[in-house]
C-alpha cells in the first residue's frame, strides 16, 4: 500500500512498507542494485528501519541497515519521478533481487 502525503512546500511524497524476503536479505549484491536502481530517478528517495533513516543511493547506508529476511522497511519517495521510483523498487525487492532459494 502506498500513502501519499503533501508537505507544506506543496511537493508530493509517497511511501510504501516493503519487506526483505531473499533468504539472505539485503546483503552486498542486492543492496548494490538497489542503490543502482535508486540512482536512476531524480528524487530522494529515504528507508527507515527501527529508527534509522539512510538514503537508497548509498550502498554503505543501505548495509547499514542489517535488515534480514523478513525485515519492514520504509520508503519515502520525493520527487518528479517519484510513482515511478516507488513501483521499480518494489518489483525489485518482491523478485527478491532475483535470487533463488
Amino acid at each position: 500500500m502506498t500513502n501519499r502525503t503533501t508537505p507544506d512546500d506543496g511537493s508530493s511524497v509517497l511511501s510504501r512498507e516493503l519487506i526483505i524476503e531473499n533468504v539472505l536479505g539485503l546483503h552486498a549484491r542486492p543492496a548494490a542494485m538497489l542503490a543502482k536502481l535508486a540512482s536512476r530517478f531524480d528524487c530522494d528517495i529515504s528507508i527507515k528501519k527501527d529508527g534509522a533513516e539512510v538514503s537508497a543511493k548509498s550502498l554503505m547506508g543501505l548495509l547499514s541497515l542489517e535488515a534480514a529476511r523478513g525485515t519492514k522497511l520504509l520508503f519515502s519517495v520525493d520527487g518528479p519521478d517519484a510513482e515511478q521510483a516507488i513501483d521499480e523498487i518494489t518489483r525489485l525487492i518482491e523478485s527478491k533481487f532475483g535470487e533463488n532459494e
